[in-house]
């Protein structure tokens, strides 16, 4: 394996008049008038001529390219054209707040933004304060492309040369860049390709169904496995309830990827004759389901949710998965672990845990290169690179416990991570937010348990009296805190549950008590004493994607 081009180029060799790309007319009915598709040949012709206009523009080998191309089919096509140079993507998301943009722009250090038509006007406006300006492009003017400022590196791109920058959520605050290269990527195709039990692909005939953005590792995950299985990748703009079942079967979807709101969702539903997909979908594969919600589904529309375990920084080589039973139904089972990893459980001050008991996972490759299939670290972060890999084993923050018969099961989240609808959010940056303004003296932003989202954004906040308006209700307080957040956060870090408090649980060395937290945050939303925003929340994504 060398490649993602060499990959995709090794598959239209096998399949070239069949399916690559097909964008449902759903999906793209804001831009289309109809279906977007592309066979492996179409693909390659249109991959070909972009590579050879970024390359007579002089991007190539070592160089980013930060891309806001959303959902399209002119993610694919870029990405593989810009693989092909040996140059590495930046995939930005279209949704965040300006500064949230600069920052991943900035830091990442692209030299070039690529990005639709819409969106151009955002882009120059966010970049308008840079002392050096960054050239900025969009889909429909490649042909003019804007002269690289600098000149690519020499190389031959090979698997260990950098294919996309991912950032992700991390504890302090600020998104890190997670570096990954070819082999990333393909260990990643392979595992899918190469899997057994519920999951088994069949060359050349698979159609995978993901409404998931193409920002985040998961939907590349089936973008790869479709790749290195000659199969169909159906990308979605974004997950819709009402045209769901719809699109599954219009697009002839043989399999799905899934975050466990959207099963909750679509559980919510009224049911029809006609709700049992078995005969047309073999499995639905992701992480997050709600254990009650499990059973229900899978009798209900005849097909397998596939629960497993992965992380940005591990890929899916080392990937954990129920992809065969026992899948112990009604519990947090996550799989057993596959023979290509090794691992260790551990407590809080790093020691293995007892048989049974619950410990933060410690895992890497086996064999004599542990870190294969990983990330190959945090851009410009070296420091906290080292830190996740101490002691040889990466430390994922997650701890499991394992049952008798080996079955790993999720237990909870070590790091102040909160895992919303398939987002990860740190806390500390929410907190950062708040603490900015005056009426915030103390604050402690913790996940709350939902039964649709998996856990929503809670704040338990301490008052600065002195700067809160007099007479001002708590509603009134928590609306004034919930509209300062949304000027700074996109929307789905902004708290949904406003909790005041007199006093926070502290250690001994003035620490926040993060699992006190967490109860006592829970404890008072049961019972009712809360301010709840959530449809406000909601009313604001609705606007947001409009």
């Amino acid at each position: 394996m060398t490649t993602v081009y060499a990959e995709f180029l090794k598959t239209v060799g096998k399949v070239s008049t069949q399916a690559f790309l097909h964008i449902p007319r759903q999906a793209s009915k804001e831009y289309c008038q109809g279906a977007i598709d592309y066979t492996y040949t179409r693909a390659l012709q249109a991959v070909n001529t972009l590579s050879e206009q970024y390359a007579g523009a002089g991007y190539g080998y070592g160089q980013r390219v930060a891309v806001m191309l959303d959902n399209r089919a002119e993610f694919f096509l870029h990405f593989l054209a810009l693989n092909k140079l040996g140059a590495s993507v930046v995939p930005v998301n279209s949704g965040f707040l300006p500064r949230e943009i600069a920052y991943v722009i900035n830091h990442s250090d692209a030299c070039l933004v690529l990005c639709l038509p819409r969106y151009r006007e955002k882009v120059q406006t966010v970049l308008a304060g840079r002392d050096t300006a960054i050239p900025i492009a969009d889909t429909e003017s490649m042909s003019q492309l804007p002269s690289c400022a600098s000149a690519p590196a020499t190389g031959t791109p090979d698997r260990e040369t950098e294919v996309a920058v991912l950032y992700t959520s991390g504890t302090t605050g600020t998104p890190k860049g997670c570096m990954l290269n070819n082999e990333y990527f393909t260990c990643m195709g392979q595992w899918y390709a190469d899997i057994d039990g519920y999951c088994r692909l069949t060359y050349g005939e698979e159609r995978m169904l993901t409404p998931l953005p193409l920002v985040h590792m998961n939907a590349l995950c089936s973008m790869m496995a479709m790749i290195m299985s000659g199969g169909c990748i159906i990308q979605l703009d974004r997950f819709h309830a009402s045209t769901w079942w719809e699109t599954v079967r219009e697009a002839s979807a043989t399999c799905l990827h899934y975050l466990g709101v959207i099963p909750a969702i679509l559980l919510n539903q009224p049911e029809t004759a006609g709700d049992n997909l078995g005969q047309q979908v073999k499995f639905g594969f992701g992480a997050g389901v709600d254990p009650k919600h499990l059973q229900r589904f899978e009798q209900r529309f005849g097909f397998p949710l596939v629960e497993g375990w992965a992380m940005t920084e591990t890929g899916t080589y080392v990937c954990i998965t129920a992809n065969k039973e026992p899948r112990h139904i009604g519990t947090r089972c996550i799989g057993k672990a596959p023979d290509v990893i090794e691992y260790r459980l551990v407590d809080e001050e790093g020691n293995d845990v007892g048989e049974g008991e619950p410990g933060e996972l410690l895992i890497r490759a086996r064999g004599d290169n542990p870190h294969k299939g990983f990330f190959s670290g945090y851009y410009k972060n070296r420091e906290e690179t080292a830190k996740v890999w101490e002691g040889g084993y990466f430390h994922t923050g997650d701890v499991v416990r394992i049952s008798e018969d080996g079955s790993f099961h999720f237990v909870d989240r070590r790091k102040n991570i909160i895992r919303r609808s398939g987002e990860n959010i740190a806390a500390v940056e929410v907190e950062n937010v708040l603490f900015q303004h005056p009426a915030v003296a103390n604050c402690a932003v913790t996940p709350i348990y939902d039964e649709t989202r998996g856990e929503e954004v809670g704040v338990c906040i301490i008052l600065n009296e002195t700067a809160v308006p007099e007479q001002a209700s708590m509603e009134t307080t928590a609306g004034i805190l919930y509209d300062f957040c949304t000027e700074r956060l996109i929307y789905y870090k902004v708290p949904a549950y406003f909790l005041f408090v007199t006093e926070l649980p502290m250690t001994a060395s003035q620490k926040l008590q993060r699992g006190e937290i967490k109860t006592l945050a829970g404890k008072l939303v049961e019972e009712g004493h809360c301010i709840d925003l959530r449809e406000r929340k909601r009313k604001r994504k609705d606007a947001a994607l409009q």
